[in-house]
């Protein structure tokens, strides 16, 4: 690591949608801010997806703020035209994204944040952390027991059917990629699918209609986590446009939880064994922030925040699940928390600027935020927010 500093007046942390979408809102207040992406493309955690996965949003309610996807806007956009659409977002707006810039710490440094990366050192009065929620793969502990010859992939290692042997496959997760690989698999391969805990499915469309013409249609997208309706929503996970009667009838075998491996055999929750030749574990992901030295997270390791606002004062987190409404970690919807922290930055940018200091001068105590202190979990389940 270099000993280059490198100063601006907000730093934000992943180029990903999320942290796209901050960019734009940045842009229009005419800041110097940076976007530090580790990978060497924007968003290049799309690119990473299997390559039949399509969006579960149409195109009119995928898209970023000031750019709409271009084409039929009720057409379901592909993992690579959500890679491309992304790419050309931080052309066209110009934003700042220093590629394979990977942030290794982050911490208080006086009045300060200061990050180590790779290739030197940040600092910036503001930060936000617009990694996701889904940073880790999630992997049993019981695929440990399983024999070598046996498969094993996350579904973040997935690609194609064609990749995998011949023979039986198990898909580890209930989730919707869990369902959508299961139902890819059937055909060319005997497959089974381990489902932990039942999800409540829900139809694509509905009269003709998208799912989420729906929701915006009725507010539900908008409620926040801190209403009676999301406060019974957040805890759950839904599947959209699958269901176990559709992958029965595509030849799929349903088991419940796994809860034992020996050498290539799984045994389920109802006593039943099936031998395997390869096991895809659409099991979800953990967070990781342990690159993060500041007081602002619960027992479980996740942000304690209100709508992405956290305590200590210029820190902020986007993209989060259930951040503030369901929509909070979809490409749809992000922008509108995005906007929001833009305008807390320019808040307490302001208010530093009005006690005679700079946005990297004296400590400001951040501006309460509205709403109510959460840290969301992630639901194993919950294999990726699209």
């Amino acid at each position: 690591m270099g000993d280059v500093i490198h100063r601006h007046d907000v730093v934000v942390v992943g180029g990903g949608q999320a942290g796209l979408g901050m960019g734009y809102f940045l842009t229009r207040q005419g800041r110097d801010f940076v976007i530090l992406e580790a990978s060497g493309e924007p968003a290049a955690a799309w690119r990473g997806r299997w390559d039949s996965l399509r969006l579960f949003t149409p195109a009119r309610y995928s898209s970023l703020p000031g750019r709409a996807f271009s084409g039929d806007p009720d057409r379901y956009p592909t993992r690579d035209e959500v890679s491309t659409y992304l790419a050309a977002y931080a052309s066209e707006f110009d934003l700042p994204v220093r590629l394979n810039s990977r942030v290794h710490a982050l911490r208080r440094a006086g009045d300060n944040y200061e990050l180590e990366t790779n290739e030197g050192t940040y600092e910036a009065r503001q930060v936000v952390v617009a990694t996701g929620p889904f940073q880790v793969p999630r992997i049993p502990e019981l695929a440990g027991s399983l024999d070598q010859q046996v498969v094993q992939v996350h579904s973040s290692e997935y690609r194609r059917p064609s990749d995998l042997p011949t023979g039986t496959v198990l898909v580890g997760g209930g989730g919707n990629s869990g369902f959508q690989i299961a139902e890819e698999l059937a055909g060319p391969h005997q497959v089974h699918l381990a489902i932990g805990s039942r999800q409540t499915p829900l139809p694509q469309k509905l009269f003709g209609r998208d799912l989420f013409w729906y929701l915006e249609a009725t507010g539900l997208i908008h409620k926040s986590v801190d209403s009676r309706i999301g406060q019974r929503l957040s805890g759950r996970d839904t599947l959209i446009g699958s269901t176990p009667r559709a992958l029965r009838r595509r030849g799929v075998e349903i088991h419940p939880r796994a809860i034992a491996a020996e050498g290539s055999t799984m045994t389920f929750a109802d006593g039943a064994k099936l031998d395997v030749g390869a096991v895809i574990w659409a099991t979800g992901y953990r967070s990781d922030y342990s690159w993060i030295d500041l007081p602002v997270f619960d027992e479980g390791g996740l942000p304690v925040h209100r709508r992405g606002v956290t305590e200590a004062s210029g820190l902020y987190f986007l993209g989060l699940t259930w951040q503030h409404t369901r929509g909070s970690a979809l490409l749809g919807w992000v922008k509108e928390d995005a906007e929001y922290l833009a305008q807390r930055i320019n808040e307490l940018d302001a208010t530093a600027s009005s006690a005679g200091t700079s946005s990297n001068g004296s400590r400001t105590s951040q501006p309460p935020a509205t709403g109510s202190r959460t840290s969301q979990p992630i639901a194993a389940s919950a294999e990726g927010e699209r």
